[in-house]
């Protein structure tokens, strides 16, 4: 049985997204052999998979992949002039490119549909971000929505890091999710370690994303456009 698609069709249709609901049988670069050999046989499986997926997002921009071997926070490399992201979580993987000529931030992330361990959300979220959680969860009783701000906070940390080549606190993002797919990520000034009011993302510091949950997972997406605000699909 074909699967929905999760995350391609949630972004605008500036950023392409290739997914598989399992790993594919796929060869990587030499580099990239090197980098997993010592891994475990499932972790090997999700490494070459998101990097198969991230070379089928590229060839929609007209784009070669690149060798990806994780920089020193784990973050992948992309070619110049792109943005890009992978995720992924038991029984789904996905790659997410656009130009940086539309694009100046992207982000994506994939959780299991399930609530976060005891204590988690009193760390992750502020007391505005619990009551919005909770209001999220009356609403859809079905998607965990404790699971799902974590979910949206790692897309915004993935959209922020290469910008700022630092890491975004949990407390440095104040995240409002609405009941119609879609989110707002404000950053705190001074987010990217400068204590200026102004940074990477401009005046604004803000990114918007959506959201959706289909066959027990939750995927996310966080970006900023060059725009005000990127098109709801």
């Amino acid at each position: 049985m074909t699967q929905a698609p999760l995350l391609a069709g949630l972004a605008p249709p500036s950023v392409i997204v290739a997914e598989a609901f399992g790993d594919v049988d796929a060869s990587l670069l030499p580099a990239e052999r090197a980098h997993i050999a010592g891994a475990s046989p499932r972790r090997r499986a999700e490494f070459t998979t998101v990097r198969h997926l991230a070379g089928r997002a590229l060839a929609g921009l007209a784009l070669e992949r690149p060798a990806m071997v994780p920089g020193p926070m784990g973050e992948p490399a992309w070619p110049d002039g792109v943005v890009g992201s992978l995720t992924h979580c038991r029984g789904y993987r996905a790659a997410a490119v656009a130009r940086t000529s539309q694009v100046a931030a992207l982000g994506i992330d994939a959780e299991p549909n399930r609530s976060l361990a005891g204590g988690v959300l009193a760390r992750i979220a502020s007391p505005a971000e619990r009551e919005n959680v909770c209001e999220l969860v009356e609403a859809f009783p079905d998607v965990a929505g404790d699971r799902l701000l974590f979910s949206i906070k790692e897309s915004v940390y993935k959209a922020w890091f290469p910008l700022a080549h630092r890491p975004l606190r949990f407390g440095e993002a104040a995240v409002t999710i609405r009941s119609d797919g879609t989110f707002t990520a404000r950053l705190a000034a001074g987010a990217d370690g400068s204590g200026r009011e102004t940074g990477p993302l401009g005046a604004r510091r803000e990114l918007c994303g959506f959201w959706r949950e289909s066959a027990g997972v939750l995927a996310t997406v966080a970006l900023k456009a060059w725009h005000s605000r990127a098109p709801i699909p």
